[in-house]
């Protein structure tokens, strides 16, 4: 259940600051109210859910503090599955490429919300050569809180358009074998990420 919200989140489905009603996440998604409960006190350790008395939950909004904290986790996870000797599994090479290719068919369409959730399939894809499910787990949870995050930009295609190409860019060095050129270009696409978002909250 909590990964049901929190793919939700992912997708945009979910936004900040939007009420969790236990009754109304029951029904829609067939389950228990305990079963939605448990959930939700798991998002919120994972700090996705904000919990106030007499007001329930919500989706958390964050602030200008979670960026480079974030970014710090990105950095250091992303970084090193991009340049460790872990061989690249084909389903994630395919994962990588059909994550790109929606965001293609997104541009196209001018739907930048499902721009930005395949552009974060696709560094989930980047995380998951270091073939860990405790990180890929710790991780889909990071990818949700920078979900929060892009709904503080005004406008979702100006933040996201420069980033189509750069990912493509990243994957095609990952897909030739070449690690250190795709490090190279994924440590500066972080870097450039990390305060377009921060330029957001001046």
């Amino acid at each position: 259940m909590a990964s049901l919200l929190r793919d939700e989140m992912i997708s945009g489905k979910l936004y900040v600051g939007q009420t969790l009603g236990e009754i109304d996440i029951a029904e829609r998604l067939q389950a228990s109210r305990n079963t939605v409960r448990e959930a939700l006190r798991q998002l919120l350790c994972e700090g996705l859910v904000d919990y106030k008395r007499n007001k329930g939950a919500t989706v958390k909004i964050l602030a200008r503090k979670d960026v480079s904290d974030i970014f710090t986790v990105r950095k250091t996870l992303e970084l090193q599955a991009s340049q460790s000797d872990h061989p690249i599994e084909e389903h994630l090479l395919l994962a990588m490429e059909d994550a790109l290719n929606k965001v293609e068919i997104a541009v196209e369409q001018d739907n930048w919300t499902e721009v930005a959730t395949n552009s974060l399939r696709f560094h989930q894809s980047i995380v998951g050569i270091l073939a860990s499910n405790r990180i890929n787990t710790f991780f889909a949870s990071i990818i949700a809180q920078l979900r929060l995050l892009f709904a503080c930009a005004p406008d979702e295609k100006y933040f996201q358009q420069p980033w189509v190409e750069k990912d493509r860019e990243i994957f095609t060095h990952l897909k030739n074998g070449n690690r250190q050129a795709a490090t190279a270009c994924l440590s500066k696409y972080l870097e450039d990420s990390e305060q377009r978002l921060l330029n957001l909250f001046n």
